[in-house]
């Protein structure tokens, strides 16, 4: 069985191929970053998987039978729980069209290992920043808003200051000309008067 017959073979328990598919990952993805980080992962009645560190040998090559010098490396290893090594030996049957009974893990054996701890604090910690970078330009934005909207409003009420004055200052240009208009009046009548009193001596005459 592959990673796709897996899939498929528990789509219907998980609501979906693409469900199933995103839960094998997660699985897989999260026991190869703990045993890369050295942690032991133990999934009771299952088996356990963890880092080994092998020492630098001498081994012979099987093709032509040269002894070579294997430098030092880590491998991982699983090692099989006892109820899973009962079923494949034949001591217990597979129960027919059910799931296999696992046992419950003791209290305190899910606690997550150090690597595990640490990437949790990591993503826990990205996350916090994140949140915060989002407060922060949106408090900046609606600052630089209101800014705006301030000085907006001031550009207005300065502008319409500066043209009421303008209105106020023509207003008392005009009135004084209207003035001098209306005082210029009489002295046309005088002139009438005098031009009438010179034809009264001219007919005296």
């Amino acid at each position: 069985m592959n990673k796709a017959q897996l899939v498929e073979a528990i789509a219907d328990k998980m609501g979906g191929r693409q469900q199933a598919a995103e839960a094998v990952d997660a699985v897989l993805d999260a026991i190869v970053r703990a045993v890369v980080g050295g942690d032991r992962v133990s999934v009771t009645g299952f088996g356990s998987f963890e880092k080994v560190d092998r020492p630098a040998r001498y081994a012979r090559n099987p093709q032509t039978g040269e002894r070579v010098r294997v430098k030092k490396t880590s491998v991982p290893r699983f090692r099989a729980g006892q109820g899973f090594k009962d079923l494949v030996s034949g001591t217990k049957k597979l129960p027919r069209g059910g799931e296999v009974s696992v046992k419950k893990a003791p209290k305190g054996s899910l606690q997550m290992g150090t690597a595990a701890k640490k990437a949790a604090a990591k993503k826990a910690t990205a996350k916090k920043a994140a949140a915060k970078k989002t407060t922060a330009k949106k408090t900046t934005a609606a600052k630089k808003t209101t800014a705006a909207k301030k000085t907006t409003a001031k550009k207005t009420t300065a502008a319409a200051k500066k043209t009421a004055a303008k209105k106020t200052a023509a207003a008392k240009k005009t009135a004084p000309a209207k003035k001098a208009t209306a005082k210029k009046a009489p002295a046309k009548k005088a002139t009438a008067r005098k031009t009438s009193a010179k034809k009264t001596t001219a007919r005296k005459k």
